[in-house]
C-alpha cells in the first residue's frame, strides 16, 4: 500500500463554519497535513453548532465540528495582531495551500491578501470561499444557506405547485461548495507542481448553486436552449394519475419504499403482488385510467402494509421493478451494503470517547482514506506547531498566550 494520495501536502486552514472546513477535511482525510487556525478563546463558530454529543452543548462536543475537522492539527492565532500576522506568514511560507472562508475584504484588510502572501511563497495556492466571490457588486454581502439556495435559482423548482417556493432541509449547499472548492484546490495544486507557480482560487458559493448537479444546471439549460421555465411539481395526491402502476414513495409495514413505473412493467407488478388474476381483471384493462389507478391503490396499499422494506426490496428485485427502501439514519448505520464496504468508521476523541462517523466519499485502490487523528481540541497543537515547527521557545509561547496572540 502506498502513502495516502495527498501525503506531504501542507495546508493552512483559515476556514470556519461548513463550506471551507469541508474542503479542507477532504484534503486532510486523503493524507494532507492540515493546520487549522482558530480564534483564541472561541475558535471556529461551528463549535457552537449542533448536533452535540449526548445533547451536551460543549465546544468540544459539536458533532458538526468533530466531523468536519478530522485529521487536522489545531492552533489558535489572533490574526488582527501584528505578531499574529507575522506568524501566519511564517506558516504560509512553508505551505502548499492556504484555504480561507472570510468575507472578501477581510484578508486584504489584514494585509494577508494573495498578492502579499505570493511574495512570501510564490508557489502558494490560496483558495478563497465566500458567499458571492471576490469580485462584483455583491462581493461584501453576507448570506445564509437559504439565501444562497434562493439566489442560486434552486428554490424556484422546490416546493408545491401553486404555493410559495420552499428550501429543502439541511446544509447541502455548504457541502456542495466545499466539494467544488476541494476539486478546484487540487487543480491549482497540480498546476503549481507542474509549472512552479501558485494562484488565487475564487469560489463563490452562490455560483456553485447556479451550475450545481442538484437539478439546477438541468433547469438552467432547459431555459437557455428551449425557453422552458421549470415549475414546481404538484404533490402525488393532487397530480393526475397517469398509470395504474405506482410512482413515488409509499408506506409499508416498517417505513417507506420508493418505486418507479413504466407502462410495460404492468406484468411485473402483477408478478410482484402474486396476484395473476389481475391480468384479466376488467378493472385494469386500461392502464392509463385514473379510475383504475384508484382501484389499484386499494390493493397496493393493503399489500404494502403486510411487508417490510427489506421484504419489498427482495420482491421488487426479483420482479425487475426499480425500487428502493427509504432509509432512515438508523437504517444506514446497519445497512448491509454499507457494512460490507466498511463505510462508517469509529473515531476516538478525548471528550466524546469512541463515536461512529461517516467515512470515505470514494475509495482509492493504492492510496487509502483513513482517520489518523480526531478533530483537534481548541489550541491542542499550539506547542507542537509553534515550538516544534516554527522554533519558538517555551517562554516565548507563554508570552504569546499572555499577550492574546494565541
Amino acid at each position: 500500500m502506498l502513502e495516502q494520495a495527498l501525503s506531504g501536502v501542507k495546508v493552512l486552514d483559515l476556514t470556519w463554519h461548513i463550506a471551507g472546513p469541508y474542503c479542507t477535511k477532504l484534503l486532510a482525510d486523503y493524507g494532507a497535513d492540515v493546520i487549522k487556525v482558530e480564534r483564541p478563546g472561541k475558535g471556529d463558530p461551528a463549535r457552537a453548532m449542533g448536533p452535540f454529543f449526548k445533547d451536551d452543548p460543549h465546544p468540544e462536543k459539536s458533532g458538526l465540528f468533530l466531523h468536519l475537522n478530522t485529521n487536522k492539527q489545531g492552533i489558535t492565532l489572533n490574526l488582527k495582531s501584528a505578531t499574529g500576522k507575522k506568524i501566519l506568514k511564517q506558516l504560509a511560507a512553508d505551505a502548499d495551500i492556504l484555504v480561507e472562508s472570510f468575507s472578501p475584504h477581510v484578508m486584504p484588510g489584514l494585509g494577508l491578501d494573495y498578492q502579499t502572501l505570493e511574495k512570501v511563497n510564490p508557489r502558494l495556492v490560496m483558495v478563497s470561499v465566500s458567499s458571492f466571490g471576490q469580485t462584483g457588486p455583491y462581493r461584501d454581502f453576507k448570506a445564509s444557506e437559504i439565501v444562497e439556495y434562493a439566489m442560486g435559482g434552486e428554490m424556484y423548482s422546490t416546493g408545491i405547485a401553486g404555493r410559495e417556493p420552499l428550501k429543502l432541509g439541511g446544509n447541502v449547499i455548504q457541502y456542495q461548495a466545499g466539494t467544488v472548492a476541494a476539486v478546484a484546490t487540487m487543480g491549482a495544486l497540480y498546476t503549481a507542481e507542474d509549472q512552479g507557480t501558485g494562484q488565487h482560487v475564487d469560489v463563490s458559493i452562490m455560483e456553485t448553486q447556479v451550475g450545481t448537479a442538484d437539478r439546477r444546471i438541468m433547469y438552467v439549460l432547459s431555459y437557455i436552449m428551449a425557453g422552458v421555465i421549470t415549475t414546481r411539481w404538484p404533490p402525488p395526491r393532487e397530480a393526475v394519475r397517469m398509470l395504474i402502476m405506482p410512482q413515488g414513495v409509499y408506506p409499508c409495514k416498517d417505513g417507506f419504499v420508493n418505486t418507479l413505473s413504466l407502462p410495460q412493467w404492468w406484468p411485473r407488478y402483477i408478478e410482484a403482488l402474486g396476484m395473476p388474476e389481475l391480468k384479466d381483471d376488467p378493472r385494469f384493462q386500461n392502464i392509463y385510467s385514473a379510475e383504475a389507478g384508484m382501484e389499484f391503490d386499494a390493493i397496493w396499499y393493503s399489500w404494502l402494509a403486510d411487508h417490510t422494506k427489506d421484504e419489498l426490496f427482495e420482491i421488487f428485485l426479483k420482479s425487475k421493478i426499480a425500487s428502493a427502501p427509504v432509509n432512515s439514519p438508523e437504517d444506514l448505520l446497519k445497512y448491509t451494503q454499507l457494512k460490507a464496504r466498511e463505510y462508517f468508521v469509529e473515531v476516538e476523541h478525548p471528550e466524546t470517547g469512541k463515536v461512529t462517523y461517516p467515512g470515505a466519499p470514494f475509495k482509492m485502490s493504492e492510496s487509502s482514506w483513513k482517520i489518523r487523528r480526531p478533530a483537534p481540541l481548541l489550541g491542542q497543537h499550539n506547542e507542537e506547531i509553534y515550538c516544534g515547527l516554527l522554533g519558538y521557545t517555551g517562554e516565548e509561547l507563554i508570552k504569546l498566550r499572555e499577550g492574546g496572540i494565541i
